[in-house]
């Protein structure tokens, strides 16, 4: 908000912020005297460890740069986290710039009608495909929003010249809330004229309610636009100073208009939403000038105020609010596409859910999920009672003949095939708009499901190695190994880890920090942790549901019946496929396609089909392309620890196409990441035959 637009409640807001800084002035004054004996990162050891966890666990920093530092000289274990932590502020990786972009993109400038004129009011951000959050007293109540618009990229290009702005309305008819103390507001956005959601054309970020974000003294971005100018970012000599309850305080510079910016982590995670400097105030807690004097409201400027902080509503403190909210439904269902790490999930869903900017991880996996093997059941039956099974499309869905199929991969047990498939498309939409084509319907697309069959028919685990709590990675590691009985569990990571540019002999050159990773195998598996974005006991599970479907026949026939089962069985296919899918389709294609049909376009995202240890146990062997397939396009990620064996046309031979991307560091594997990357869904819409008229 403007300082001529400043409100009571704004005043209250600025006084409460200098009461607690005033009322928290002994904790600072220990963390000062802490960081001016040398402490890098006066915070407590949990969550100093538990940011080390953060970092390593998401590729906030890579892992073999971790080793290397901290294996340079003998340090105990506080100063080695803080060393990790340290990597992060020392250097940057490359992909920091354009996530940074990328995270600005999901930024609008707030503005209001007043008087017959358009003003600027304020910053807002998204973090829902459809929900955008700001402050409190930048939109105090609904009757206030329904005044306001919104303009993303209201900024300037890369050679400096104005962007064009694109609006939005404000739709708190459809939701809105707002807390005065934490000072947020959260508002729907009304769609755009074509139906598109603002989410989907600019990315939304993603709130965590989880610890390990930001420790004290770490570096923090804010993004906003100061004073109503065109969107600026403040990076420069930002840190955290102090954790409060529900606030954090921070060293950074910002202007009035920038209430309601982001303000983000290095990984462009947010961790507070900015609502005010904090003032210096004197023993009676009056607001003191630059000049030591009485700052005198309505008199002096802002400008005049001297500023000793920032300080931000803490992004968990928002959530765990938003949680406690009697609210219905279908607002409720809105709430839930803010996912999962914000703690709203619920069954609901409001409708389609784009891919998030920000990182998205997926939940860990239960011990038995992780330790699942190949104790495979007698014979292939029958889904079990309540089992989830595929979604058709419509007949007449791209011109009737031409039909697009999602092929998904490992891990999908226990997940509504609707959910999923809503969450490929939004991935396919979000690319095709970057690229400025139209978008496709979830229900127009074919999704046959095999995810609960897979495990049915492998079986699950009984028991688990003692040591699985406390390492995960190498338990389960352990265990499908022990269960692999053709061997191939370990052919596939060896020849992983060769392909990541591990030493012949098979002795890793690094270790995970903090496990005993020992021996070939364990050694093979910390090299893939520590050369790609995927973790320990993702990479173990991956390659343990590969090896399931390639070593046993009862396993590979039930996923191919279910597949052929919920496929169309006449006309032409545009087949996309991701992972394990990836194998899976390249079976289908081969020698279980219906008489006649053939694949327009086959898409494979995340493919291990470049490993020899893969392509010699498909059927039939070998990397013969089927005469099934008229193109083929490849998409893989270099920190995909699944497509290591990318690119493929040195094993395959000529592709039509296949590209190289660049997928979020935690992410790196994602299905709605590969898919959102404009080259990708421009070579699926060539195929998609779209009515004209």
């Amino acid at each position: 908000m403007l300082p001529s637009d400043e409100s009571r409640e704004e005043q209250e807001q600025r006084t409460a912020a200098a009461r607690r800084y005033r009322e928290a002035s002994a904790e600072r004054q220990e963390i000062e005297a802490k960081l001016a004996a040398g402490v890098l990162y006066p915070d407590t050891p949990e969550r100093i460890a538990s940011r080390v966890n953060r970092l390593l666990e998401r590729g906030g920093v890579p892992a073999a740069a971790a080793v290397e530092s901290v294996h340079a000289e003998a340090l105990d274990v506080p100063e080695t986290l803080e060393r990790v932590i340290g990597l992060t502020k020392d250097l940057q990786p490359w992909s920091f710039l354009p996530r940074g972009a990328r995270a600005a993109a999901t930024v609008a400038r707030i503005s209001i009608f007043r008087g017959g004129l358009e003003r600027p009011h304020g910053t807002g951000f998204l973090v829902s495909p459809r929900l955008l959050l700001t402050n409190h007293h930048v939109l105090p109540d609904a009757q206030t929003a329904r005044r306001c618009f919104l303009e993303f990229n209201a900024q300037v290009t890369i050679d400096n010249a104005p962007d064009a702005a694109i609006r939005f309305a404000c739709d708190p008819d459809t939701f809105f809330t707002a807390d005065e103390h934490l000072d947020y507001a959260l508002v729907a956005v009304q769609p755009a004229a074509d139906g598109s959601l603002a989410g989907a054309r600019f990315g939304w970020n993603q709130l965590s309610n989880q610890q390990g974000k930001l420790v004290q003294n770490e570096p923090v971005n804010v993004i906003g636009h100061p004073m109503g100018r065109l969107k600026e970012i403040a990076l420069r000599d930002n840190a955290l100073v102090q954790r409060l309850d529900d606030f954090l305080h921070y060293r950074t510079d910002t202007e009035p208009g920038n209430s309601g910016s982001p303000v983000f982590n290095d990984q462009w995670e947010v961790v507070a939403l900015h609502h005010m400097g904090v003032p210096n105030t004197d023993t009676q807690g009056r607001i003191l000038r630059k000049d030591g004097q009485i700052w005198r409201g309505g008199v002096d400027s802002d400008d005049t105020i001297d500023y000793v902080s920032n300080e931000g509503a803490r992004t968990s403190s928002i959530l765990k609010h938003l949680a406690t909210l009697p609210l219905d439904p279908q607002r409720r269902a809105l709430l839930a596409e803010m996912g999962p790490e914000s703690g709203l999930r619920q069954d609901a869903a409001a409708g389609p859910v784009e891919t998030p900017v920000a990182p998205a991880v997926a939940p860990a996996p239960t011990p038995q999920e992780a330790a699942a093997s190949a104790a495979v059941a007698a014979a292939p039956g029958p889904a079990a009672a309540g089992a989830h099974t595929g979604l058709r499309a419509p007949e007449d869905a791209f011109g009737g003949r031409r039909h697009l199929v999602f092929l998904h991969g490992r891990s999908q047990q226990g997940k509504d095939p609707e959910l999923l498939r809503r969450g490929w498309t939004g991935g396919l939409n979000h690319g095709l708009t970057r690229a400025g084509l139209p978008t496709v319907d979830p229900a127009d697309v074919w999704f046959p499901y095999y995810g609960d069959r897979i495990v049915e028919v492998i079986g699950q685990h009984e028991t688990l190695p003692a040591s699985y709590a406390d390492s995960p990675a190498v338990a389960a590691l352990e265990a499908f190994a022990a269960e692999s009985e053709e061997g191939t569990y370990e052919q596939l990571v060896m020849e992983a880890a060769v392909l990541a540019g591990m030493p012949q002999d098979g002795q890793a050159a690094t270790e995970n920090l903090g496990s005993t990773l020992v021996g070939s195998l364990q050694g093979a598996l910390s090299w893939l942790a520590a050369k790609t974005d995927v973790d320990a006991l993702a990479i173990a599970t991956i390659f343990r549901d590969v090896d399931a479907y390639l070593s046993d026949q009862a396993v590979r026939k039930a996923v191919l019946d279910r597949v052929f089962a919920e496929i169309p069985h006449d006309g032409e296919l545009v087949l996309v496929t991701h992972s394990l899918g990836t194998v899976v389709g390249m079976d289908l294609v081969a020698d279980r396609l219906p008489p006649g049909m053939k694949v327009t376009l086959l898409v494979t995202a995340g493919s291990p089909l470049g490993m020899n240890a893969v392509n010699s146990r498909l059927s039939p062997p070998g990397t013969h392309r089927p005469g099934t397939v008229d193109a083929w396009v490849n998409v893989w990620c270099p920190t995909d620890a699944v497509a290591i064996g990318c690119p493929l046309e040195p094993v395959w031979g000529k592709l039509t196409e296949e590209h190289a991307v660049v997928n979020a560091s935690d992410r790196a594997h994602s299905i709605e990441e590969y898919l959102a990357h404009p080259e990708v869904a421009t070579a699926i819409d060539k195929f998609l035959a779209r009515p004209t008229g």
